[in-house]
């Protein structure tokens, strides 16, 4: 993980909803900082320095290090509170992180050879994207930027599901999941471009009636 992420963050006391409303005019964003076996902190984060630090898709997804009152603190970003239809931040969640404990969180996927797959490029199919991320745990040193998934030899009406994705050394699913049980859920899958008619990734066919 080449980025390196450092947010200035500062102590907050004036707590409480109404505090919180002015403290979002004043450009400001509300956070809390938790986990590590210590008392959670309420910290006050500068919204435009957030908004900018976050148009690089990797803040999500690395070891952030937050400068508070002098000291340092490692954390991810747990959840994300936004506004729902103006483009600014409501709240931060962050997770302290320690060397020696897994990180359970939430990773981007990038997936490859889209238009160059035998379902699309050979059988002109269309992409079906059902997860755009998927939930980890690894420790600190081993989390990764991303985890990339190959399409290049899927073809129409076949499907990728979570346990076929796979994950860098070190890193395994949140959640143990079974192959082919219910909670293998579909990734990725591509279908039919035209018709209604067309088998669907995920969906089960029927047999034909005599």
């Amino acid at each position: 993980m080449s980025d390196i992420f450092e947010l200035q963050a500062d102590p907050r006391s004036d707590l409480g909803k109404g505090a919180s409303r002015r403290l979002r005019r004043a450009g400001k964003v509300p956070a809390i900082l938790y986990g590590g076996g210590q008392e959670p902190l309420p910290l006050l984060l500068d919204q435009m320095d957030l908004v900018n630090q976050m148009k690089n898709e990797a803040i999500y997804s690395h070891v952030l290090t937050l400068k508070i009152d002098g000291r340092t603190e490692n954390a991810v970003l747990r959840d994300i509170q936004r506004h729902p239809f103006k483009p600014t931040l409501v709240h931060l969640d962050f997770l302290r992180v320690s060397a020696d404990r897994k990180l359970r969180v939430h990773i981007p996927l990038h997936f490859l050879n889209e238009s160059t797959c035998k379902g699309v490029k050979q059988q002109g199919g269309v992409v079906s994207h059902a997860l755009i991320d998927i939930e980890i745990a690894c420790l600190p040193k081993d989390l990764p930027e991303f985890i990339e998934v190959d399409l290049i030899d899927v073809g129409i009406g076949e499907t990728i599901h979570l346990t076929q994705i796979l994950l860098p050394p070190g890193v395994e699913l949140a959640n143990h999941v079974t192959p082919g049980s219910e909670h293998d859920a579909i990734v990725v899958g591509i279908h039919h471009a035209h018709g209604s008619s067309e088998e669907a990734p995920g969906d089960t066919p029927t047999s034909p009636t005599a």
